[in-house]
């Protein structure tokens, strides 16, 4: 839906952010400097001045009125005639002032004798009126109590009805009487302190002549006023006289001037704040960033006003965010503003609001990231500043319902009520507190309605939807036309009405609500970056229609409106993701045979790997894949449907496993490119290695983090973000050259045909099991096309099934981490099952059914008949390659497991191994035979007693390297071993850049939360994959892990192989033994014996030879050793039995 989120952020609190004491800053600044060229005679008779207080009175009113004025010498005759000029001026004690009556001077009264005329009367109280204001002035910056700013503003009052018309002083007292009321109008919020400062401010420019030095300072002044107004009436001609004024100020500027930065400042915030209330995003907006940088690239170090212009920087690079979706912008905002706080000292007045626009721009990125850490990043910072805001501040419920929206977007993820009635709270909260008249107003009204609108989709209250009815109703009415929020807040109205139609079943508020998403179309000049959204609300409008209707026409508007916001050239990923996966979805329910189904699914599902994309952390990716999960494999059954297996393999190629392709193709061998041209080449090397350790390295912010550490990981992200940018300027710069055009682009099917495993060695199946059909796609080298085998009898929901019981019976018996002692033994707390009402328990159950209705039907239709015992033959494989929750069931043991003639599984036809993706299995065929034979050999380690919590002693782990170490070294092989506190973990990675081929035997942990925190338990601590990735093992070829649920995933990301092999793939490794469940000792070290004693006796002396080891026979050392487990066992088609050796599987090559 479409969200005034967007724009309100420039509209009700970007200016918020202004600094509090820039004005003031510019007009002593400018006094200062202006004050030593005076040439005057009021100037020039300072020097006769005798008295040192004198000429601190001096200097006091040199800052606040812009001239060199000496009362005394203004004062006395050549006599003296009377005045006090011996520096023993009194002091006055002000009345519960102990600061002023302890160190500053005011001049107490003027003692006249003698003849003078009333024109020197005047100037000595008007003089002593401008001292006393500059006074409570300085009181008023450095204490911040309203009291002295508002004696100062009418003592300052009393000096302009005094100065007679044309006095040399009336313009900067005006001036200053301007800014000092635009402070009051930031404590107050009351209008007519606004209304009186531009008015000062105006007459102040106005009466400084063309070409005083005064007048740059003066006009910024006055310029700052109109924005603080715009900002609090909306009234567009105030925003037109900021950037008017400031324009001016900075032209008439001497280019390096003092003042240059603070003009820039409050330039840049009116042109950004323009360019939200409908300027040209790509003009005003872009100019007003730029006027930003400059303004913070003048302030020098250790300037007071740095933190807030940074402050100010972020704002606006957030808002641009919020328009293009740009990653860049948003992590240098909040890099900028994390700055502003570490250069800003506690207690200061400035943090409240530093902290808030932190908070802002975190929340704001969870809406790119959807990591939660952003979100409750945001919350937090959000909430120290609101607790640090004195009662009664007029930005309190501004920064309440920015507050509120960052509770909204987190209930979007969170899904938790409290989440939304927080935010309804505080916007209801914000809304009391909010002046009548104020330009924010209505935005709080609009957020309110989207959030009783939410909280209807789960509470399906009546009096929910009412409100937010009524206040969106009241939003509209209230918005001007051609305010550019119109469209939204017609938008979220008719979203509202479709709710309350839905509920009511009422299709004349369906019709009310076409007509005003309709309007707010119009409304919208093209290339708007919300015209997505729009196209797609009025696609769920026309959809709900034509579900009470049925009629041809609201089908076809449907179509076509979801068509042309998937299409649209704008927009934010994310939600052009949505848009296109419904109009994908709706197509596939309406009408599978459409031409524009191929259109939906290519466009969707190359948008999610622009959502993932490699500017993300791998973490990142995988938070964000979650809501693509499901697409490819619903895409696969429409080409299905369609008789195009090729189709289906690509988009399934495509969608599947996109992290570990992303990795992948960041270590694509560049052989060929070098030879085309070499230093391109290098550079795309050392680019694609900096982007892998920036997606696997860079650390995300967590609680308790000091703001320095945030800061250095937001200038990690930033560098990240580059380099991402980086990376597809020089994917551009390859696909240039024609031979290489597809250059790290989606395989097409051919490709992928090309490289495959020799035909001899056997088969590739896909199976895809989508919600509405499932199918096998077998490959095979030397076929032209992908052979289709549709499976009737099996469903998406049989599969989940399948799923959640062998979860559950698992859990039953306690297999879930590596025990101590044998499977077959239940003194290790492994219970046993006592059996189903059909005596059969469910893992026999599972297995038959994966047989009946998947397994045995692609072996019928392949016409692979059962292997004989006495053959010598190699089997042949098939590489399994499963989709959604088959991805969690044991294809390799499917089967009927019974006493007699009539047990059979796929042992017993074929050897299995298992496959993330079809890539993954053709990029190690390219790849076979390329490890340096120098590094062919075995590293072996055991850690029996991790010193962790949780996890148990397992000393088979001990016997079962030693003599696997053993049998190696007596076949003449190269093997190293070490064991427990022997072995760092870094040593631990050397000896696997060493050896081509490691068995660790030890405990695993899979993270399904954190997928590359998943870890190896080393006594001296864990060996995490993220670590291993990082690695650079060129000549991995075999990884045992004799360890638990190695091969276990997650259920939310099913067809992502998050789990510890895939990663070890990932990691540069042609094959893996792992483990889908919790294995035994006494098993483990069988199954490893038979297993190494098979690779040893097969190896082939013309290719390996002396001291090589070779991993290339190892899914059928695995068949093997499995065999041989079942021939040991008593009873082998038991269930416990079964839990002994199925866990046992093999992936790639």
């Amino acid at each position: 839906m479409v969200s005034g989120h967007n724009r309100r952020h420039m509209l009700e609190m970007l200016v918020k952010s202004v600094d509090l004491t820039f004005s003031c800053s510019i007009v002593e600044t400018e006094l200062d400097s202006a004050a030593s060229q005076a040439t005057d005679s009021e100037a020039s008779s300072s020097s006769t001045t005798d008295s040192d207080e004198g000429a601190n009175a001096n200097e006091l009113m040199k800052q606040i009125i812009g001239r060199h004025i000496c009362v005394e010498s203004a004062l006395a005759s050549p006599k003296n005639n009377g005045v006090d000029t011996s520096g023993s001026k009194r002091k006055r004690r002000i009345a519960g002032d102990p600061l002023i009556a302890e160190g500053d001077l005011v001049l107490d009264h003027i003692d006249i004798s003698g003849e003078i005329s009333s024109e020197r009367i005047q100037e000595a109280e008007l003089a002593k009126l401008k001292s006393h204001g500059l006074t409570l002035i300085r009181h008023f910056h450095r204490t911040r109590e309203g009291r002295y700013l508002t004696e100062a503003i009418s003592t300052l009052q009393k000096a302009v009805k005094l100065a007679p018309r044309g006095h040399a002083d009336l313009p900067p007292t005006l001036s200053q009487l301007g800014i000092l009321y635009t402070d009051s109008f930031e404590r107050t919020g009351n209008v007519s302190d606004i209304d009186q400062a531009v008015s000062a401010g105006q007459k102040g420019v106005a009466l400084t002549p063309n070409g005083s030095r005064y007048l740059p300072a003066r006009l910024s002044s006055l310029g700052n006023s109109f924005l603080k107004r715009y900002e609090r009436t909306g009234r567009p001609s105030d925003i037109e006289e900021a950037i008017s004024t400031q324009r001016k100020a900075l032209t008439l500027l001497p280019r390096g001037h003092e003042l240059e930065s603070a003009i820039l400042n409050n330039l840049g915030n009116s042109l950004v704040l323009c360019s939200g209330s409908g300027g040209d995003p790509s003009t005003k907006l872009d100019e007003g960033i730029s006027a930003l940088r400059r303004a913070v690239k003048l302030t020098p170090e250790g300037d007071p006003e740095l933190p807030m212009r940074l402050s100010n920087l972020g704002n606006a690079l957030r808002y641009r965010f919020l328009q293009t979706g740009n990653p860049v912008d948003i992590t240098e905002a909040i890099s900028a503003q994390q700055r502003a706080i570490t250069l800003t000292p506690e207690g200061h007045s400035s943090l409240p609001t530093l902290l808030h626009n932190l908070g802002t721009s975190s929340s704001c990125r969870f809406d790119r990231t959807g990591q939660l850490t952003d979100i409750n990043e945001g919350i937090e910072t959000q909430r120290k500043a609101i607790d640090l805001i004195p009662k009664g501040h007029p930005d309190l419920p501004l920064r309440l319902a920015d507050f509120a929206l960052s509770y909204k977007n987190r209930f979007f993820i969170s899904g938790n009520p409290s989440d939304l009635d927080n935010a309804i709270a505080k916007l209801q909260q914000a809304i009391k507190l909010m002046p009548p008249g104020h330009t924010g107003l209505t935005t709080m009204l609009h957020n309110l309605g989207q959030c009783f609108s939410r909280r209807f989709d789960h509470t399906k209250s009546a009096a929910d939807i009412a409100e937010a009815v009524s206040a969106q109703r009241e939003v509209v009415k209230l918005t001007l036309k051609g305010d550019p929020r119109l469209p939204g807040r017609l938008s979220n109205l008719a979203t509202s009405l479709l709710q309350r139609s839905h509920w009511s079943r009422d299709i004349s508020g369906i019709d009310e609500a076409i007509s005003l998403q309709r309007e707010a179309m119009n409304l919208t000049p093209e290339g708007h970056v919300t015209l997505p959204n729009l196209h797609e609300n009025l696609a769920i409008l026309y959809k709900a229609r034509y579900s009470l209707t049925g009629t041809t026409g609201d089908l076809k508007m449907t179509m076509s409106q979801y068509k042309a916001s998937a299409c649209h050239p704008l927009g934010h990923p994310r939600k052009k993701l949505e848009g296109s996966k419904s109009w994908a979805k709706f197509l596939h329910l309406v009408d599978p045979k459409s031409p524009d189904i191929v259109l939906a699914f290519d466009t969707a599902l190359g948008l999610v790997a622009v959502v993932a994309g490699l500017e993300q952390t791998v973490q990142g990716r995988y938070n964000l894949l979650q809501n693509a999960s499901g697409l490819a494999l619903e895409a696969a059954a429409v080409a299905c449907v369609r008789a195009k297996p090729d189709k289906a393999l690509e988009w399934l190629e495509q969608g599947r496993c996109l992290v570990w392709g992303q990795l992948n193709h960041l270590r694509t061998p560049l052989d060929d490119l070098r030879e085309h041209d070499e230093a391109l080449g290098q550079t795309v090397q050392e680019v694609s290695k900096r982007l892998e350790h920036a997606g696997t390295s860079r650390g995300l912010s967590q609680n308790g983090m000091s703001i320095p550490e945030k800061l250095a990981l937001e200038n990690e992200a930033l560098d990240h973000l580059n380099l991402a940018r980086q990376w597809e300027a020089l994917l551009k710069t390859v696909r240039a050259i024609p031979r290489f055009r597809t250059f790290l682009m989606p395989s097409p099917c051919l490709d992928l045909l090309e490289h495959l495993p020799d035909a001899k060695l056997g088969y590739v199946v896909v199976i895809n099991v989508d919600e509405r059909r499932c199918d096998a796609i077998v490959l095979r080298a030397g076929w032209g096309r992908p052979f289709h085998i549709p499976l009737p009898n099996f469903s998406f929901e049989t599969a989940k099934k399948y799923r959640d019981v062998l979860r559950d019976h698992l859990r039953s018996r306690n297999l879930l981490v590596r025990g101590g002692e044998d499977a077959t033994n239940m003194k290790r707390g492994i219970r046993p099952y006592l059996g189903g009402k059909d005596g059969e328990d469910p893992l026999r159950r599972v297995l038959r059914g994966l047989w009946n209705e998947v397994v045995h039907p692609i072996l019928q239709r392949l016409r692979i008949s059962r292997m004989k015992p006495s053959s010598r033959k190699l089997p042949r494989r098939i590489w399994w390659c499963p989709t959604g929750p088959l991805s969690f069931l044991p294809l390799h043991a499917a089967g009927i497991y019974a006493r007699g003639a009539s047990s059979e599984s796929v042992l017993d036809y074929v050897v299995s191994s298992y496959t993330p993706s079809v890539t993954a299995l053709t990029d190690r065929v390219k790849k076979h035979g390329s490890i340096n034979r120098t590094a062919a050999g075995l590293f072996l380690t055991s850690q029996p007693n991790p010193n962790v919590r949780g996890y148990s002693p397992i000393p088979g782990t001990t016997k079962e390297v030693q003599s696997i170490y053993a049998m190696v070294i007596e076949s003449k092989g190269r093997a190293i071993l070490r064991e427990g506190d022997e072995l760092t973990v870094n040593e631990c990675l050397e000896h696997m850049k060493n050896f081509s081929s490691i068995h660790l035997a030890c405990h695993g942990s899979q993270n399904a939360n954190v997928p590359l925190q998943s870890r190896f338990i080393f006594h001296a601590g864990p060996l995490e994959l993220s670590t291993i990735l990082k690695s650079n093992l060129t000549n991995a070829d075999l990884a045992f892990l004799s360890a638990c649920q190695t091969s276990a995933g997650e259920e939310t990301l099913p067809d992502e192989a998050v789990h510890l092999a895939a990663g070890m793939l990932a990691a540069g490794y042609q094959r893996v033994v792992a483990s889908m469940w919790s294995i035994g000792d006494k098993p483990a070290l069988q199954v490893a014996n038979d297993f190494y004693k098979y690779l040893l006796s097969q190896r082939r002396d013309s290719v390996l030879t002396g001291h090589s080891f070779d991993g290339a026979l190892s899914a059928h050392a695995l068949h093997y050793s499995i065999q041989e487990l079942r021939s040991r066992l008593e009873d082998p088609d038991s269930d416990t039995s079964l839990l002994t050796w199925v866990p046992f599987v093999h992936f790639g090559y």
